[in-house]
């Protein structure tokens, strides 16, 4: 099973867009014996909470319901236990390394990326929108990554 690990600074705006998008087309793809998700965040600010109302409301007009989960810090183990993690901008990446416990070949197991690498048609980065209110085209930005890696990952499985 491939286990992959959304994240962003807070874990409720993008990254939890991103864990129900995924689980949405895991499910829709019949993918549920092969993927695994889930999201966290960089800091610890919004530990428990559900994500920002704006993105549930967003995801809900698309069909998916996010309002259940609840953000988390991440945590070093998850080097280990996910095989990717998916991050949103630049800064996600530099605060995963940083975080990336060391002296255990273990914690080296997790690829880190961003997540534009399967839309790079929108950039290398997406926005935070909680300041600036931009959830329908974050959305769109990783509801087409999401759509991509599905594909991608689809033709390179075994037959």
């Amino acid at each position: 099973m491939l286990k992959i690990l959304f994240v962003c600074t807070g874990n409720i705006c993008r990254s939890p867009t991103a864990e129900g998008i995924m689980l949405d087309l895991i499910k829709k793809s019949g993918l549920e014996q092969e993927l695994y998700v889930e999201s966290a965040a960089t800091t610890p600010y919004h530990d428990g909470d559900a994500p920002d109302s704006r993105s549930q409301a967003c995801a809900l007009a698309h069909g998916i319901n996010i309002a259940n989960l609840r953000s988390r810090s991440i945590r070093g183990d998850d080097f280990a236990d996910f095989d990717l993690i998916l991050a949103m901008d630049k800064r996600n990446i530099a605060d995963l390394e940083y975080r990336r416990p060391q002296g255990d070949k273990r914690y080296n197991k997790a690829k880190v990326e961003l997540i534009l690498t399967y839309a790079p048609e929108y950039g290398t980065e997406v926005p935070d929108p909680y300041y600036h209110n931009g959830f329908d085209r974050v959305f769109e930005m990783i509801e087409t990554a999401c759509k991509n890696f599905v594909e991608e990952y689809k033709k390179r499985k075994p037959i």
